[in-house]
């Protein structure tokens, strides 16, 4: 069973635009409503995968009880934690050249008695669990620090941690030694102080998160592919994608298929591929089933190419 903790979760609307034009009436060609956040994602593909998850998230408003219905409508059973304040409600404008624009909102402030809950929440429904899987942003109320301590309780319970936020929460939860990390190229970028211009440059990057305490580091490096950074060695993936439809929630299946396959080594670096790649191929943020994956099409190699030059540098 994989638990998910999404401390800042969020009903997310998606509409499909031919073009997105400043000041003009724009008519969507479609629309879709689905319960969002890092967490919230991972326990969907985790569900798609057909396996066991639970997802812990504060819940508050009338977007917060549609998130939940909406969760329980796909098979997914949540530990709602109630707070006074709504659920925050994104929106992403999605062009027909690929291209997606998003406005994502700030979110409640969690008061001290709230944030305990949650914490309390995690306790009580981590016993039986594979994996804690913490992801996203931190609403307000909650301390950069607050990751850290999760992440110490958890493995005072004998629990691994898997963890996908970035900034200051990232840097402070790495003392507790997060059993992997999963930032993208960006927040790699930014946890270094230095840009990356090259796969190379991600792996040194990944390496000096692991000198500050991340066990392993997955990192995603959009179209150029992923990399496993662990003390056992290094890994690069990468996958054939004929078209990319949408993005949204890539990373997250990403993590969910690198969780199921036991989170460790080449063959869970792989699947994590395939889930990436299956995903971007789907609308909004569907998350692939079995049927979806296409495992020939994914590499998985030691011969990492440092050389390589990223088609997205991240600055």
């Amino acid at each position: 069973m994989i638990l998910t903790v999404t401390p800042n979760p969020s009903l997310d609307r998606t509409y499909e635009v031919p073009s997105l034009d400043r000041g003009e009436v724009v008519r969507a060609t479609g629309e879709r409503v689905d319960p969002g956040g890092k967490g919230v994602n991972v326990s969907r593909a985790v569900t798609a995968a057909g396996r066991r998850t639970v997802a812990v998230l504060p819940l508050g408003g009338a977007p917060g009880a549609l998130v939940a219905d909406l969760l329980d409508a796909q098979g997914i059973e949540v530990a709602p934690v109630p707070i006074a304040g709504a659920t925050r409600s994104n929106i992403a404008l999605a062009e027909a050249d690929g291209v997606l624009t998003k406005i994502n909102a700030p979110g409640p402030e969690l008061s001290a008695a709230e944030r305990e809950l949650l914490l309390e929440t995690v306790r009580s429904r981590s016993p039986g669990a594979d994996w804690i899987a913490c992801c996203g942003s931190l609403p307000r109320g909650l301390a950069p620090s607050w990751y850290a301590e999760l992440v110490a309780r958890a493995h005072t319970a004998g629990v691994r941690i898997a963890l996908d936020t970035s900034g200051p929460a990232l840097l402070e939860a790495l003392r507790e030694r997060p059993d992997v990390v999963k930032p993208n190229a960006e927040e790699l970028a930014e946890a270094v102080g230095r840009p990356l211009a090259t796969v190379g440059d991600a792996v040194k990057a990944a390496e000096e998160l692991r000198e500050l305490g991340a066990r392993s580091v997955l990192a995603s490096l959009g179209a150029d592919g992923q990399l496993l950074v662990a003390e056992e060695g290094t890994w690069f993936g990468s996958a054939r994608v004929d078209a990319v439809r949408s993005n949204v929630g890539a990373g997250d299946s990403s993590l969910a298929g690198f969780l199921i396959a036991r989170g460790a080594g080449p063959g869970a670096l792989a699947s994590a591929v395939a889930h990436g790649a299956a995903a971007v191929r789907l609308p909004g943020s569907v998350m692939p089933t079995p049927d979806d994956l296409d495992p020939s099409a994914v590499t998985v190699t030691t011969e990492v190419p440092t050389d390589r030059a990223l088609r997205e540098p991240a600055s």
